[in-house]
């Protein structure tokens, strides 16, 4: 079976003059030609395509590309090998440079200040601000983000360590909770959600039960709160909103 020149650019998700390239510079010649002259290509051709576009999403120049793939010595699964090698590596950096970014975010939301060597581990043109006028222009108004404000300003850097390590044992609670199979609505868990109302009105601003559920409300619904509550244990920003709802109701009753 062969298919045409816009069906594979289709497939590809690249441009018929792309194709048209490879061909003329000798990278990808399809292997059939129709009675009007028209490119046919054939799945040995995709083959070929699919592993130009793996080096080249490698960053490998085009002319390397072409010396690679004509080796006749080469083995088809070496260069599968040697891209997968190559696409792990690139992972690997990228995840570190997320963890990276995601440490100046909260040392920055928390007033520490970075080492040199860790300001320069951040590169790119990622903004570690970009969160701080969403929370300016959706809570700048309330006496809870004044509060913060105010707290946060005081803070120095032991007691925001301080702070982590008592969310941190939070979170470890209620991952507790979860792997024991606890009920969200469970005593053991409404207490669990208690304590971390109180944490949030000792560390940064006094949160009553109507704020605590909204925040509950809030880690479902907004994808970056859930993202990353679930880091600790999948499911954890689900479970949690339900214990918070679950003892506000038991308060308010």
């Amino acid at each position: 079976m062969s298919y045409s020149v816009g069906q594979v650019a289709g497939f590809a998700g690249v441009t018929v003059r792309t194709l048209h390239h490879y061909d003329d510079i000798g990278l990808l010649v399809p292997s059939e030609r129709s009675h009007a002259g028209h490119r046919r290509y054939g799945d040995a051709d995709l083959d070929r395509l699919q592993q130009v576009l793996f080096y080249r999403e490698l960053g490998f120049p085009l002319e390397e590309i072409a010396a690679l793939l004509d080796d006749p010595d080469a083995d088809p699964r070496a260069h599968l090998r040697r891209q997968h090698d190559l696409l792990t590596a690139r992972i690997e950096k990228l995840q570190k440079m997320a963890a990276a970014v995601e440490h100046a975010m909260e040392a920055r939301n928390m007033g520490i200040n970075l080492t040199p060597e860790e300001k320069f581990e951040v590169f790119g043109d990622h903004d570690p601000e970009q969160y701080e006028d969403e929370v300016r222009e959706r809570w700048g108004d309330t006496d809870a983000y004044r509060q913060s404000q105010q707290r946060a300003a005081s803070c120095t850097k032991e007691d925001w360590q301080r702070i982590q390590r008592e969310a941190d044992e939070v979170t470890r609670r209620f991952v507790a909770l979860m792997e024991a199979g606890e009920p969200a609505d469970s005593e053991a868990a409404m207490d669990a959600a208690e304590e971390h109302r109180r944490w949030i009105s000792r560390s940064h601003y006094d949160c009553g039960y109507e704020m605590h559920t909204c925040l509950g409300e809030m880690y479902v619904a907004d994808e970056r709160f859930t993202r990353t509550i679930d880091k600790a244990r999948p499911g954890l920003a689900a479970y949690q909103r339900e214990a918070i709802l679950a003892n506000a109701a038991r308060h308010t009753a």
